[in-house]
């Protein structure tokens, strides 16, 4: 079955908001284990505007499934990295400035840049992930770089998927096909949703995990949190 790691970024939002500590982050991320979620995953940025750099330390401990942090490989985020040691580390090529990620790696330009950061996360025993478009010429270059897999940027599907455009699906299939022939894990994530989650799982062999955020945590609003991890999980069956 595809891993369901939570990303909780929402959460740290709607703390921050207020400038407290409610929700609490930490125990969120208890929550979602123990409602069956198989990771938890955060994304701090440079300006902390959502997920702090102090939450990243404070989780390590209470994260019992896997932990996944995302991010652009800046020296202050390789430090944290290095210091946690999480289950994965995804690198996004985030501008300082993005609101939310909004592109993959062009992982032929910055393939040196890729594989000395991937090879020192690995000697510290960190699994590596590449966030990338659906590009089987990027699916090439992420090999190239040593990691041990990639996440499919899934933007462009779920916009497609919401107006009926199921062919969208396509190159993405492509990739997972290649990935699958070229020993490359496969995760997924953004703006993967209740509505789109089985038919992207059905036509993705090989998916070993999403991340969801955004939908999930607004999802919850009315279904509820714990209701809304399982119908995840059905999905991912």
């Amino acid at each position: 079955m595809t891993k369901l790691s939570v990303n909780i970024n929402k959460i740290a939002t709607l703390r921050n908001s207020r400038g407290g500590d409610l929700p609490n982050v930490v125990q969120f991320a208890k929550d979602v284990q123990r409602f069956g979620a198989e990771g938890v995953t955060i994304h701090p940025r440079p300006d902390e505007r959502h997920i702090r750099y102090q939450d990243a330390y404070d989780l390590k401990p209470e994260v019992y499934t896997e932990y996944n942090i995302e991010g652009n490989p800046i020296p202050k985020f390789l430090d944290m990295v290095l210091a946690i040691k999480p289950t994965q580390v995804t690198l996004v090529p985030d501008s300082i400035d993005a609101i939310t990620s909004n592109a993959g790696w062009d992982t032929i330009k910055h393939k040196d840049f890729l594989v000395e950061v991937i090879q020192e996360f690995k000697q510290n025993g960190i699994r590596t992930s590449i966030f990338v478009d659906p590009d089987v010429k990027q699916i090439e270059g992420a090999k190239a770089t040593g990691t041990d897999r990639i996440e499919l940027y899934t933007e462009a599907f779920a916009h497609q998927y919401s107006l009926e455009n199921y062919d969208a699906i396509k190159p993405y299939t492509v990739c997972a096909q290649l990935c699958n022939t070229l020993g490359l894990g496969i995760n997924a994530g953004h703006d993967l949703s209740l509505d789109n989650m089985k038919f992207f799982k059905e036509n993705i062999p090989g998916l070993l995990e999403v991340s969801i955020g955004h939908a999930l945590i607004s999802e919850s609003l009315y279904l509820g949190v714990e209701n809304v991890i399982q119908m995840y999980l059905q999905r991912l069956k």
